[in-house]
């Protein structure tokens, strides 16, 4: 569900900003603002949870990464790519992760996975450098390299998290990440949002507005931690490669993006990069 949610929300989204009805940092407002209301009105009737002062500064930090540093940067790059390359470049995330790890966890790190890391990056320079869009209005180098940052940022979250989502239960974690969040974006997104024609919306419009809201935003950020309490990590990151299946196919369908040999290569040697960067070394008996 996670992994459709996202998907389809690449040419959603795409297609609500480049008609003009929602800028980007306006649009991530809208949704983290619409996420934290219903992520604290639920919340109202569930168990409360006690977070530790020392905790607040942690889930602060979290939230700059995780929501408004990674939502901004996605948001104005898929402004500009398109939804292939985005959805490519973001399969990068558990090399990103991987380095992370090595780096600030001190994990280690194989030959093959140093490989894999190499193809990895090499398939998202080609995509960034060679990549054509569907749309003349779009400047793919910009849109991928925001798109790059995006998935960084996204990584070091991830990273941030990982012993915040061990101590409280999921919707205490993410209802403070939106209300820290939301705090934080204002400033950027309150004049585009103030900007907004809502009565120029089309049917279309509202729903796809509302399918980034409640799907796109609040459905996976709720599913993600349910599925990581049934899964291993590794298992719940292994369903990012249906992303750029999804988000191809959908796009090809609205024919918002087209497939040509350096898309299709590039896409390869990331898959290819991700995969070997996922391989668990064999135990010595």
């Amino acid at each position: 569900m996670v992994q459709l949610l996202y998907g389809l929300n690449f040419t959603i989204a795409k297609a609500v900003m480049n008609d003009n009805y929602v800028k980007p940092f306006g649009f991530v407002l809208l949704r983290v603002a619409c996420a934290a209301l219903i992520f604290w009105v639920i919340s109202i009737f569930l168990p409360k949870e006690k977070i530790d002062n020392k905790d607040y500064l942690k889930f602060f930090v979290a939230a700059l990464f995780g929501v408004v540093i990674n939502m901004l940067f996605f948001l104005k790059g898929l402004e500009y790519t398109s939804p292939i390359h985005a959805a490519s470049i973001t399969t990068i995330i558990p090399i990103i992760i991987l380095l992370l790890s090595a780096i600030i966890l001190i994990e280690q790190v194989t030959t093959l996975k140093i490989v894999g890391v190499a193809l990895g990056l090499i398939g998202a320079l080609i995509l960034t450098v060679y990549g054509k869009s569907a749309r003349e209005g779009d400047n793919v180098p910009l849109g991928n390299l925001l798109i790059f940052l995006n998935t960084i940022s996204y990584s070091v979250y991830v990273i941030l998290i990982k012993k915040l989502t061990a101590k409280y239960h999921p919707f205490t974690f993410i209802k403070w990440l939106f209300l820290f969040g939301l705090i934080i974006l204002i400033p950027f997104g309150y004049s585009d949002v103030k900007a907004i024609e809502w009565q120029s919306f089309t049917p279309y419009t509202t729903f796809s507005v509302l399918f980034v809201i409640i799907g796109a935003t609040f459905g996976t950020y709720l599913f993600n931690p349910l599925a990581l309490r049934k899964l291993k990590a590794s298992t719940v990151g292994i369903f990012i490669y249906l992303q750029p299946v999804i988000a191809g196919l959908f796009a090809l369908a609205m024919g918002a993006d087209f497939l040509n040999a350096v898309k299709i290569g590039a896409m390869l040697l990331i898959f290819v990069g991700v995969y070997l960067v996922t391989i668990k070394p064999k135990q010595a008996h």
